[in-house]
């Protein structure tokens, strides 16, 4: 089964039931990437997986966000459970993305956070359209492909791509980066970003 926007929540509360037969507790993730334009309807398409960037901590001073080396064994199992009931991928529920945690987030990128509670158990905080623009921005430049069309079908405008390109730019700082990425904006008629950058 493929993951979108008509069986999205249904596989999170089923993850939610399955961390509590598995002996877990409440966990917040923080989803990027496919699943969270499905889940909000930013982009309607499928995915194979859910990318988490990490874990979070809310209390009374706001949202921090924690970076994950490794699901803890419960969640692992749940997890193994829900793959095995959907007929979902291996390492359907993933940290592919954490290592951004480290390399630095864009400003604000907390407290845009959207929030959906799928039961006791698990709750899932989805990047905002603004920041699926930055973090697609630098996905396409990278890598090109579905990331370039999710972009542009996120319709960033110009003050939002130049918004993205300077927070890209804290991401690799190398001059060759710099000119593939300003090459991407001219091909993609953001030549006036370009210039600015």
């Amino acid at each position: 089964m493929i993951i979108e926007r008509n069986n999205v929540d249904r596989i999170f509360k089923a993850l939610n039931d399955q961390i509590g037969a598995h002996g877990g507790y409440a966990v917040g993730l923080v989803v990027c990437g496919g699943t969270a334009l499905t889940a909000l309807g930013l982009v309607i398409r499928t995915t194979k997986d859910v990318d988490v960037l990490g874990l979070v901590n809310e209390d009374s001073a706001g949202i921090h966000i924690k970076k994950i080396e490794k699901f803890p064994d419960w969640f692992s199992k749940a997890a193994a459970t829900v793959q095995r009931d959907f007929d979902l991928p291996e390492n359907w529920v993933n940290l592919g993305p954490a290592p951004q945690v480290d390399l630095g987030l864009p400003e604000g990128f907390e407290s845009r956070l959207i929030k959906k509670k799928y039961g006791d158990y698990l709750s899932v905080y989805y990047i905002s359209r603004i920041d699926q623009v930055y973090f697609k921005l630098y996905a396409a430049v990278d890598r090109n492909g579905y990331h370039t069309d999710d972009l542009f079908a996120l319709k960033p405008t110009i003050e939002e791509i130049e918004k993205a390109s300077k927070w890209v730019l804290t991401q690799d700082v190398s001059d060759d980066f710099k000119q593939i990425l300003k090459d991407f904006l001219r091909k993609h008629d953001y030549g006036i970003v370009a210039e600015r950058i």
